[in-house]
């Protein structure tokens, strides 16, 4: 692998890197665009939100200028709803359900919306929550990543003191260390965690990691309540000859290194074949492309009716100069001296429908070789199973099992990517409120 420090200025680079979804630049064009919301009844955009955002109000108070209002309703539903407001697949969830879809119009912008309320109270600090007189409840979080910060700040609110055990060196998860930096900068996820901890009786113990200086039994006995948000992060093997070659890499890992190193020290590969078609596959063939890579190819073994990722990242990536190969597999990474030179893919067909409908992919018999010097993993992600057992979590494939935010083990609740496997960023955002309910719930059985 070439390191580009010196195919890319600081001024190219920053480019690159520069925000993807720019901002509202003046207030008259947020007020256009928020005065074409028809307000609807029972409204659909609000159903489709995880954490059931309330779009038509929150838009109606940013047509009345009532902004810090505005950000309260988002607040309300989502703390981390400036965060959301950039990374939020919208086009499937909240946008894809406006009813000017139906109109053959363009629908609101919600998260353009969104932002413009949440940036805002975020740059101004607006305090819009005030955390009720300590209970004396005390309550251990493991892991400050969307889950854990969102159930954090509802346990606060309510009096609860929170001390959140993180494992790196900064809050945020996902937000932080594992989406494309043009989606989100690190300054921007440092200022939404030092917004969200900003209500007080929250506080987080750094490069605390379970399993390592973190035990979940002495945490048990220290606090009235724990909750496990350690996510997912493992990435899932190709289980191919020559995976282990010098210049292949998980998605994840490159991602992180991206957001952690000096500009013009990102070790980026001059071709690069990309493994997936998530959304970690896009963040990783894009940024790839960006850093200065001369060609990227993304190869999936299906097709792109079932791909992970949603058209708009698709778009994102081919307007990038990424090439896309459908129905194709790894089968082989070769090399010499222990480093990579190209990738043997398998051609692909769709079999036959199963029982749920679905087509798995088969193997022509027929490969083909490109010229490669990285390969990036994107495969996707398994949960840390060693982990969960070690702490008798019940779980299944890893993941772990809850009823009601609760786990197996009394007084510990889990939720977020560790639960489900990995969703979206607005999904362990509901499942750290759901967690901070069963907590409540179990802390205070006989309150209203």
């Amino acid at each position: 692998m070439a390191i580009h420090s010196n195919k890319l200025s600081a001024t190219q680079y920053e480019k690159n890197f520069s925000d993807i979804h720019p901002p509202f630049e003046t207030k008259d064009a947020a007020l256009v665009e928020a005065n074409r919301c028809l307000f609807c009844y029972d409204a659909p955009c609000m159903k489709s939100c995880p954490t059931s955002i309330d779009v038509p109000k929150f838009i109606k108070q940013i047509t009345t200028d009532n902004i810090k209002g505005s950000a309260h309703t988002i607040f309300n539903s989502n703390i981390l709803g400036a965060g959301c407001s950039k990374v939020c697949p919208v086009e499937k969830l909240c946008e894809g359900a406006c009813v000017y879809n139906l109109m053959d119009e363009d629908p609101i912008p919600i998260a353009k919306l969104q932002r413009y309320s949440t940036e805002k109270a975020i740059a101004n600090k607006w305090p819009l929550f005030r955390r009720k007189e300590s209970t004396g409840k005390k309550v251990a979080i493991i892991g400050a990543g969307p889950a854990g910060l969102s159930c954090a700040h509802v346990l606060s609110r309510e009096g609860v003191d929170v001390t959140i055990y993180e494992k790196e060196k900064k809050g945020g998860g996902l937000m932080t260390y594992g989406i494309a930096a043009y989606k989100v900068t690190p300054q921007f996820c440092k200022e939404e965690v030092d917004y969200i901890l900003s209500i007080g009786g929250i506080e987080v113990l750094y490069e605390q990691e379970l399993g390592k200086n973190v035990k979940l039994e002495d945490l048990q006995k220290k606090y009235d309540a724990v909750y496990v948000a350690i996510g997912v992060g493992l990435a899932r093997q190709l289980d191919i000859p020559g995976e282990n070659l010098e210049g292949v890499v998980d998605a994840i890992n490159f991602i992180y290194t991206i957001r952690n190193t000096e500009f013009g020290k990102v070790p980026v590969g001059d071709k690069v074949a990309v493994i997936g078609m998530g959304m970690t596959a896009i963040d990783a063939a894009t940024q790839a492309k960006r850093l200065g890579a001369s060609e990227v190819t993304m190869l999936y073994r299906r097709t792109q009716e079932e791909m992970p990722c949603t058209e708009v990242e698709l778009n994102i990536a081919k307007l990038d100069g990424c090439e896309i190969i459908w129905l194709a597999a790894p089968k082989e990474v070769l090399g010499t001296e222990g480093k990579v030179t190209s990738l043997v893919a398998e051609k692909m067909t769709l079999g036959e429908p199963d029982a749920s409908g679905g087509r798995s992919p088969v193997s022509t018999g027929e490969t083909f070789t490109i010229e490669v010097d990285m390969v990036i993993k994107a495969a996707g992600q398994t949960p840390f199973q060693q982990l969960v057992e070690q702490n008798q979590l019940q779980h299944k494939n890893g993941k772990i099992q809850i009823k009601n935010a609760a786990t197996n083990l009394a007084g510990v609740f889990s939720g977020g990517d560790c639960v489900n496997g990995g969703k979206e960023v607005v999904d362990a955002v509901q499942a750290g409120k759901d967690g901070a309910a069963g907590i409540i719930q179990y802390l205070f059985p006989h309150s209203k």
